[in-house]
């Protein structure tokens, strides 16, 4: 299974996520044309810079050609940090911004952007020419956002007005982080503990501790510590991120590295790189040496199993049930004709799941179908390492799943979807499009 880790020693920020990216091999293009698909005038400015020793990607949002300079009204007493700018945000009813930011300069001529609603965002991010995957990450981060902000204010999560967040520095960062996401094609992101700093910080609703309000809530369950460095390591966004992209939580995974990238922030502190580290492999948890003594590289995880007997249930609607439980963040979902009591024939309905992801499950399973109970149990699965592949055939691009197993080769297979797509854009067979890119595989991949 090929995973992406995010080493949080320093936090984690929108534009620190987006450098590390970029660091590690996204194409700056995918951002930059995704900026321009929001059409809100703005740009990117990416540049290398050096935190403590480390060089790293550094990403900055240009609004109209100026790089945005946050209001800022904090100060700190710690000794060692430098003069500098670090532009992020947090949601709150003034365009003040938090989140490795310097804490010496007052900007009264920022001129403050306007609030916007959740619904106008989803907007914005729905009109632009994005990815439906993409779209609903983005979409997804920023509810994560007003969830959180909705409950510290206790109000409904549609009054809440985003004027950081909402600001376009924001917007872009947040979109950003899920078309990068998307572009990595990995199958999990996975991530340490957050180091989340100390101190306080000043916003429109007085002086709060760091981590601020809204971080603590996205942080709920989340293992985080502080290294004692009095600065906000951990913005809304970056937390917001975590949790919408963040699998599960672990020390650094057995991994043969692929690739790996540094996001710079822009406060530099001396003695503590300022940077969020991404590695990317594919994941060796374990080592079967049952077969002969061969190891064979195996990833282990446990899952939750969710099952449940409909006899009851209109058949129409069985694969809207499965739709909604995948696009939710269900593994796998299936149905097994079985006979049930009074001789009735009926379907098992499971559901293989991610074991934070059961609860929201097992709820759309009460919701959307007539069953009045649903069982669990946790099991432990074996997974061969998995990657995807590109190949361009006559028709367009398809991409190619590729399981591994101990190194070698041991199946792969053209992504449906890829062809289904292609063979109705090009009214060809479907059959003639997975065996092309099938053969385009093969072809590419002679020794």
């Amino acid at each position: 299974m090929r995973i992406a880790y995010l080493d949080c020693f320093s936090g984690i920020s929108g534009d620190m996520f987006i450098g590390a990216l970029i660091d590690a091999g996204v194409p700056r293009q995918i951002f930059e044309e995704a900026v321009e698909a929001l059409g809100v005038g703005a740009k990117l400015e990416i540049s290398r810079v050096n935190r403590s020793g480390i060089t790293a990607t550094k990403v900055d949002v240009l609004i109209n050609g100026e790089r945005d300079t946050p209001r800022v009204e904090r100060r700190t007493s710690d000794p060692h940090v430098h003069s500098h700018h670090h532009h992020e945000e947090h949601s709150h009813s003034h365009s003040h911004k938090h989140g490795h930011e310097d804490g010496l300069e007052h900007h009264d001529s920022h001129v403050h952007p306007p609030a916007r609603g959740l619904n106008e965002i989803r907007q914005i991010i729905g009109n632009a020419a994005l990815s439906d995957t993409a779209k609903k990450r983005a979409v997804a981060i920023f509810e994560k956002l007003g969830e959180a902000e909705a409950k510290i204010h206790n109000v409904r999560i549609d009054e809440i007005h985003f004027h950081e967040v909402g600001a376009v520095d924001a917007l872009v960062d947040i979109t950003c982080a899920a078309v990068g996401a998307e572009t990595l094609q990995v199958d999990e992101f996975v991530c340490s503990s957050l180091n989340v700093g100390g101190g306080t910080v000043n916003c429109a609703h007085g002086t709060f501790p760091v981590p601020a309000p809204a971080t603590v809530e996205l942080l709920t369950g989340v293992p985080v510590y502080s290294s004692g460095l009095q600065a906000e390591l951990v913005t809304p966004t970056g937390a917001a991120i975590v949790r919408t992209l963040v699998g599960r939580f672990a020390s650094f995974p057995g991994m043969k590295i692929e690739k790996s990238g540094y996001g710079a922030g822009t406060r530099d502190f001396a003695g503590h790189a300022n940077v969020l580290r991404i590695t990317i492999g594919e994941e060796v948890t374990d080592v079967d040496r049952s077969e002969g003594g061969r190891a064979t590289y195996l990833s282990k995880e446990t899952i939750t199993v969710l099952e449940a007997n409909l006899d009851d249930l209109n058949p129409q609607l069985f694969g809207y049930v499965m739709d909604r439980l995948l696009e939710a963040g269900a593994l796998d979902v299936f149905g097994t004709p079985v006979q049930m009591k009074k001789n009735r024939p009926g379907t098992l309905l499971t559901v293989l799941a991610k074991n934070e992801d059961a609860e929201k499950l097992e709820q759309i399973i009460f919701a959307e179908t007539t069953t009045l109970g649903v069982r669990r149990r946790e099991e432990r699965r074996h997974v061969l390492a998995r990657k995807w592949q590109t190949v361009a055939t006559r028709f367009g691009e398809v991409r190619i799943k590729i399981a591994s197993m101990n190194g070698s080769v041991s199946s792969y297979a053209p992504e449906y979807e890829d062809c289904r797509r292609i063979a109705a854009e090009q009214r060809v067979p479907l059959k003639m499009v997975m065996q092309e890119a099938v053969q385009e595989y093969l072809r590419s991949n002679k020794s």
